[in-house]
């Protein structure tokens, strides 16, 4: 970790570093954006069966990058809005709708806290966020009770999130490593990417925040959402560790290893 500026401003640091690193994941075999305009679909299979039927539902996805979540959920028949602060991931996705042929999806640029104005309060059937989005937020607090006002009455709030816990583990995927319940601002300068460790970059620094599952629950309820499951995942979609072994797209723990959750699901819904 790095240290900051007690004056510097975290959307601006953080939107420095996402903008350029889209042209960067369009271009990537991670994202795989030919796979995708061919017919490849984005989303998991866990997902697939926790959030059920979409089609003529409206889904609004939060911190939805360049799309490719958002316009497989738009795929599936669902009326998408994709919301996310980086201008360059809003147009990406704009033209990604435009190459597959998608006219009903609309993509918007948008820091997640002002989604209710930006959206001039219009309520969604389904509130959708992806892995690797939380920790980009300082107030989880803040972030359910904007959730809640863009939920539709009926309607409900589909999360999957990679688990806080494996985020205190050294590499070894066994040691504690990290405090669990440190909750300040944690500044990283680390150049290249997740999808391609090897591009070169600039805006390196970022600024995040670790929620725990306590946390995040806790501020949906106290929103006004009423909490339906929670599950606690076994895998993760890339390598978090080095001894996590693939299969079928997904890598888990080796079968002599004991086993943390890596990913966690919930989904709450609005009466």
């Amino acid at each position: 970790m790095t240290k900051m500026p007690a004056s510097a401003d975290w959307r601006v640091v953080n939107r420095a570093n996402w903008d350029e690193r889209v042209p960067i994941h369009t271009a990537s075999e991670f994202y795989d954006v030919a796979g995708f305009v061919a017919g490849k679909d984005a989303l998991r299979d866990f997902e697939l069966a926790e959030v059920g039927d979409v089609a003529g539902r409206t889904l609004l996805h939060l911190q939805c990058h360049f799309g490719l979540d958002t316009l497989s959920w738009a795929r599936r028949g669902a009326v998408v809005t994709g919301l996310d602060f980086s201008e360059p991931a809003v147009a990406a996705a704009t033209d990604l709708a435009a190459r597959i042929g998608v006219d009903t999806a609309r993509f918007v640029t948008s820091d997640v806290y002002d989604a209710v104005d930006t959206l001039e309060g219009r309520t969604f059937d389904i509130v959708y966020t992806g892995l690797g989005a939380l920790c980009w937020l300082p107030d989880v607090d803040r972030w359910a009770r904007t959730v809640a006002d863009l939920v539709a009455p009926g309607g409900f709030l589909y999360l999957a999130e990679f688990h806080p816990f494996a985020d205190v583990l050294a590499e070894d995927g066994r040691t504690v490593e990290l405090d669990y319940f440190r909750r300040d601002a944690q500044t990283w300068d680390e150049p290249g990417t997740y999808a391609d460790m090897a591009a070169p970059t600039s805006a390196n620094v970022t600024i995040e925040w670790q929620h725990g599952i306590g946390d995040v629950v806790s501020a949906l309820t106290a929103a006004g959402l009423r909490l339906e499951f929670l599950h606690e995942h076994d895998f993760s979609l890339f390598a978090r560790f080095p001894i996590l072994e693939r299969n079928d797209g997904i890598y888990r723990f080796p079968a002599d290893h004991r086993r943390v959750p890596l990913i966690y699901s919930l989904r709450a819904t609005k009466a």
